[in-house]
C-alpha cells in the first residue's frame, strides 16, 4: 500500500481501545470512512469482524489492518504508536473470502448473511439437535444427533473450529471445515475437510421438537428449519499484515500448540 493513502480510523469501545485513539489521533491524520483509502482498526478479533460485516453491508470494500487491543487479536497486528505509515505501506494483504448463509426458519421467513469466520449451528434446548447433512445437493449424513456443527474458512479454522476439535487449514488452501460439535452419533465421526466450491446443507429434523438456531458469525436466527452455506466469491475481503507477522504465519504456528 502506498505511504500517501488515505487512512480511517475505527474503534472498538473498551477504554484501552479509545485511549489508543487519543495518541493515534494526535500523530496521524485520518479521515473520514467515506473518503479514505485504507482502514485502521484498533480492537479484538471481535471487533474486526464488526468492522469486516460493516463493509460487506455498506458494499464499500476496504483493506483493513488492524491492531490488537483486545484479548487474543489473532486478525490482528501488534499495537505500536510508532511507524504507521511505514508499517502500512510494508504489509502484506491476504484475501479472505466469507461464506453466505441463506436460511429458512420454521414460520416461512427466509434470511441471508455473510460468516467471515464460520456458520454454526447450535441446539435451542437441552434435548440434542438432529440434522440432516447433504453435500452438493448429495445426502452424506441422514442423522447427525449433536449439539451442533459448523461450516468455517480457513480464518475461521482457528476460531471455534479449533475448540470444537475441528482441523487448522492454512490460509489459501481453497478448503473449508465441516466440524460436527459434541456428535453422539454417528459418534465416531469427527467431521470432513471439503473444497471451498463445495455447498452444503443443513435440514433440521424435528425443529419443533428439538429447536435449532444458525449463527453466521456473530448474528443469530433462531428456529431454523434449513441452512444452505457455500463460499461466497464475489466479495473478497483483504486483510493486512505486517511482513513478520503474517496470518498465514500464525494458522501454521497453531499447529504446533499443545
Amino acid at each position: 500500500m502506498s505511504p500517501d493513502s488515505r487512512k480511517a480510523l475505527l474503534v472498538s469501545p473498551t477504554p484501552a481501545a479509545r485511549a489508543a485513539e487519543e495518541r493515534l489521533r494526535a500523530t496521524y491524520e485520518f479521515v473520514d470512512p467515506a473518503e479514505a483509502d485504507i482502514i485502521v482498526a484498533l480492537g479484538g478479533d471481535g471487533f474486526m469482524l464488526h468492522t469486516l460485516h460493516g463493509m460487506l453491508e455498506s458494499h464499500r470494500i476496504l483493506p483493513v489492518f488492524g491492531m490488537n487491543l483486545g484479548t487474543v487479536g489473532f486478525l490482528m497486528n501488534e499495537w505500536r504508536l510508532e511507524r504507521l505509515e511505514q508499517r502500512i505501506s510494508e504489509a502484506k494483504p491476504f484475501k479472505v473470502n466469507p461464506l453466505r448463509m441463506n436460511v429458512a426458519t420454521v414460520d416461512g421467513s427466509d434470511m441471508s448473511m455473510p460468516a467471515i469466520n464460520e456458520v454454526s449451528l447450535l441446539r435451542e434446548t437441552r434435548q440434542t439437535a438432529k440434522v440432516e447433512v447433504s453435500v452438493n445437493e448429495r445426502v452424506v449424513l441422514p442423522e447427525l444427533v449433536c449439539d451442533g456443527v459448523l461450516v468455517a474458512t480457513p480464518a475461521g479454522s482457528t476460531a471455534y473450529n479449533l475448540s470444537a476439535h475441528g482441523p487448522i487449514l492454512p490460509l489459501g488452501s481453497g478448503l473449508i471445515a465441516l466440524t460436527p460439535i459434541s456428535p453422539f452419533r454417528p459418534r465416531r465421526w469427527r467431521g470432513a475437510i471439503l473444497p471451498e466450491k463445495t455447498r452444503v446443507r443443513f435440514r433440521v429434523l424435528e425443529p419443533e421438537k428439538r429447536p435449532v438456531s444458525a449463527v453466521a458469525d456473530q448474528r443469530e436466527v433462531r428456529d431454523i428449519s434449513c441452512v444452505d452455506i457455500s463460499v461466497d466469491r464475489t466479495t473478497p475481503l483483504t486483510l493486512l499484515f505486517d511482513p513478520e507477522h503474517t496470518l498465514d504465519d500464525r494458522i501454521a504456528a497453531e499447529q504446533f500448540i499443545a
